[in-house]
C-alpha cells in the first residue's frame, strides 16, 4: 500500500473526482479538523451550509458529532512506530506498537452572512480521545499504556467570498486561520511527560488555510452536484514540532427524494504530508543513533485517504421547520498510512439551524 505507484494513483483518482464530480444543498458543509493518535485522523467530508455564503443577515448554526476509529492494521504493516520525546527532542524509533483510538468530535460552528457576497464562520471544536500503545516494544519491561483527554480543539475563523451566484452556479472562496487554542502540554497518564504531539488536542501554532466550494444544480430543486478543495498549512510550534500539510478533495451528488427527504453520496479524498520534529533521534532499544538536533521527517505520519460517503438529510420537518438533521457513514476505499494503523469505518451526525438576523432576504 505504501509505494509510490500507489501513490501516483491515489493522486490521479482524486484529480478525475475533482474534474468529474461535485455539489451540496444549502445544509452543513465542514471539514472538521483535529489530529489523532501517532498517525493523525480526521473526518473530512462536505455536509451543506458551512460550505457557502449564506445570503446577508442569516446565521446557520450547526452542531456535529463525528465518531473516527483508528485501529486497522493494513497489509504489509505492523504498528509499531517511533515515539517522538519532546521533552528530550528525541525520536525514538520502533518504540511502542499501537493498539487503537477512538476520535470523537463535538463541532459547533457558526457560519454569517455579512453582506451577499461575503460571510464569515466560526468552527469550535471540542474533542474526546482514548488511546492506547504498547511502551517499550520487545522489551521486558513491555506494557500496556491508556491516555485519554478531553477539551477544547483549536478554533478556526474563515472568511468567505462568493465570486459566482447564478440560478444554477455558486463558487465560493475562503481563507481562515487556526488559533492554537488547543492543548499542547497533556501529560502521560500518572507521569510527568508530557505525551506525543498527535496525541494533544492542539497543533500548537497558527495554521492558514485555503478553500473553494462549488455547486450545480443540474435538476433545480432536485439534483445537483458539488465539488470542493482545501488546504491547510501549520507553523511549527514550540516542541519543534510541526504538523504536515493537509490537501482535501471531495465530490459529489445531491438527490432531493421526496419534500423531507435529501440523500447525498460522495468521494473524499485526504493527503497529509508528514510531520517534521527538530530533534536527535535514536533506534529502541540498542539506543543513540544520531545525537544531533535537526529537523527530520516523523516516518510513519502522513497518510492518504480516499473515502465514499454516502448520507440522508432531513428538512421541512414540523418540528424543525428552519433547520435540518444530518448522518453521513465514511467507507475506506483506499488507505495508506505510512505503516500506522489506519482510520476505520467513521460516522457524522448533526443538526442545523438557520435564523434570519437584520433583515435578510428570504431563501
Amino acid at each position: 500500500m505504501g509505494d509510490k505507484s500507489v501513490k501516483e494513483f491515489y493522486l490521479k483518482a482524486a484529480f478525475s473526482l475533482m474534474l468529474g464530480v461535485g455539489g451540496a444543498i444549502g445544509f452543513p458543509l465542514q471539514n472538521p479538523s483535529a489530529h489523532a493518535s501517532c498517525g493523525s485522523v480526521t473526518c473530512f467530508l462536505v455536509i451543506g451550509s458551512q460550505a457557502g455564503a449564506p445570503q446577508k443577515g442569516t446565521l446557520t448554526a450547526n452542531f456535529m458529532y463525528n465518531y473516527v476509529p483508528q485501529g486497522t492494521l493494513l497489509d504489509g504493516t505492523t504498528g509499531i512506530i517511533p515515539a517522538v520525546e519532546v521533552d528530550d527532542r528525541n525520536i525514538n524509533l520502533n518504540e511502542h506498537r499501537e493498539i487503537r483510538t477512538i476520535n470523537q468530535f463535538y463541532t459547533m460552528d457558526l457560519n454569517l452572512g455579512l453582506t451577499d457576497q461575503f460571510a464569515v464562520q466560526l468552527t469550535v471544536p471540542t474533542l474526546n480521545r482514548t488511546h492506547q500503545h504498547n511502551v517499550e516494544q520487545g522489551e521486558p519491561a513491555e506494557a500496556r499504556q491508556k491516555f485519554t483527554d478531553f477539551g477544547l480543539g483549536d478554533i478556526r475563523l474563515t472568511g468567505k467570498y462568493n465570486i459566482l451566484a447564478t440560478l444554477r452556479n455558486l463558487i465560493v472562496l475562503g481563507f481562515g486561520i487556526e488559533m492554537p487554542t488547543g492543548k499542547v502540554n497533556s501529560k502521560a497518564n500518572g507521569t510527568s511527560t508530557t505525551q506525543e504531539p498527535t496525541l494533544q488536542l492542539g497543533r500548537g501554532n497558527v495554521g492558514l488555510i485555503g478553500s473553494m466550494f462549488q455547486i450545480y444544480e443540474i435538476l433545480p430543486n432536485t439534483l445537483n452536484q458539488f465539488a470542493s478543495f482545501s488546504y491547510r498549512h501549520t507553523f511549527r510550534n514550540n516542541h519543534g514540532y510541526q504538523f504536515g500539510d493537509e490537501y482535501i478533495l471531495s465530490g459529489g451528488v445531491n438527490w432531493q427524494a421526496v419534500n423531507w427527504l435529501v440523500l447525498t453520496g460522495q468521494f473524499n479524498w485526504r493527503y497529509l504530508v508528514h510531520d517534521n520534529f527538530s530533534g536527535s533521534l535514536s533506534l529502541h532499544p540498542t539506543g543513540e543513533v544520531d545525537p544531533t538536533i535537526k529537523d527530520r521527517r516523523v516516518p510513519t505520519t502522513g497518510s492518504t485517504t480516499l473515502m465514499f460517503t454516502p448520507g440522508l438529510t432531513l428538512q421541512n420537518l414540523s418540528f424543525l421547520p428552519q433547520g435540518a438533521m444530518y448522518f453521513n457513514v465514511q467507507i475506506p476505499v483506499a488507505r495508506d498510512f505510512n505503516g500506522n494503523l489506519a482510520q476505520g469505518v467513521s460516522y457524522v451526525a448533526g443538526i442545523s439551524y438557520f435564523f434570519n438576523l437584520w433583515g435578510s432576504k428570504s431563501s
